[in-house]
């Protein structure tokens, strides 16, 4: 699995860092939006980095967006993150909306970084720029 972000945005650099703190198998790959690897990754689904508002999740030909890519990361992590499944049943339109909303704010609300935070050295090789 490989996870997308935007490494500028400090709420997705949290994320990132809980990710690594979480991901027990070391499943799971990051790009930065940032990067070669990453600009790539969202070309190849026709997303761009200007204006971007979605995490993307991207796990052998299956890619998800939004909330839908919340919830494909949380199971990967196993118990007791699965449960957030129970979200799901909240309609995708509430979920995504709330989503959209809080991504096109991110650096409004949580701040944003000049300069790209590089990962621990010790989980460097777990990112592909």
């Amino acid at each position: 699995m490989i996870v997308v972000f935007d490494a500028e945005c400090l709420l997705c650099n949290g994320w990132v860092q809980f990710l690594l703190r979480n991901d027990r198998r070391g499943d799971i790959r990051f790009a930065s939006i940032q990067g070669v690897n990453g600009m790539r990754l969202l070309d190849e689904v026709g997303l761009k980095t200007e204006g971007l508002d979605t995490l993307l999740v991207i796990q052998g030909n299956r890619r998800w967006q939004y909330s839908a890519a919340i919830f494909q990361v949380l199971h990967q992590l196993g118990w007791p993150w699965r449960l957030a499944w129970v979200a799901w049943l909240i309609p995708s339109v509430l979920r995504d909306a709330a989503y959209r909303f809080i991504a096109r704010n991110r650096y409004w609300i949580f701040g944003r970084s000049e300069t790209c935070i590089l990962p621990p050295a010790d989980f460097a090789t777990r990112f592909l720029d």
